[in-house]
């Protein structure tokens, strides 16, 4: 699949409204000045844009049940990391796109290799450096020492993050946050995820 490299002059306005209101939906931001939302979600797409390309090794498993639950994909790190995508919202999604014309956007396999991508930098986020990276980028400075300065964790812009690099990865025109979104309105219910991850 041809990779696209999409730059900040390239996101898509609606794009950065679909991470502004995924931001917005999340807890701990009940309130927050939706200018300082923007920030982030935009810091946040540019962020996992630029990450470096990294392969999946979880095991990959495929199974029915996706729709009951509203996901995609649902990642397990124990006993052994553990990616189920699930084949009744991937088939869905697909016939989603189809629906809306969207094809040029979601090339026929993109659903499975943005579920594979998103989670494999999800992976980077949550346990390498990169996770650090992306606090002193977001800039949420939750305590100082001194010159010294303490970045918190900004909930819900690793998601972003990990969309913005399965989007630019698979040489997606618009990001999986739209797809998402059209999923979960298809099926009227909250916001259908790529990823349920679980750690244990």
């Amino acid at each position: 699949m041809t990779v696209v490299r999409a730059t900040p002059a390239t996101w898509h306005p609606d794009d950065i409204d679909h991470a502004v209101r995924l931001l917005a939906a999340t807890p701990t931001h009940e309130g927050r000045d939706p200018d300082l939302l923007r920030q982030w979600a935009l810091t946040a797409t540019e962020f996992g844009a630029s990450l470096p390309a990294t392969p999946c090794h979880a095991r990959i498993v495929q199974l029915q049940g996706g729709l009951d639950e509203g996901l995609l994909a649902r990642y397990t790190s124990r006993p052994a990391p553990t990616l189920t995508l699930f084949t009744d919202s991937v088939q869905l999604a697909e016939r989603v796109i189809a629906e809306n014309g969207w094809r040029d956007w979601y090339p026929p396999g993109s659903v499975r290799a943005a579920a594979l991508a998103h989670e494999a930098v999800h992976a980077q986020l949550h346990h390498g450096p990169h996770r650090a990276r992306l606090k002193r980028a977001l800039g949420h400075v939750v305590l100082r020492f001194g010159r010294r300065r303490v970045y918190g964790h900004v909930a819900g812009t690793e998601e972003i993050a990990a969309h913005a690099y399965a989007q630019v990865t698979c040489g997606l025109g618009r990001s999986p946050l739209v797809l998402t979104t059209a999923l979960s309105e298809h099926l009227n219910l909250p916001p259908l995820t790529h990823s349920d991850r679980r750690e244990n």
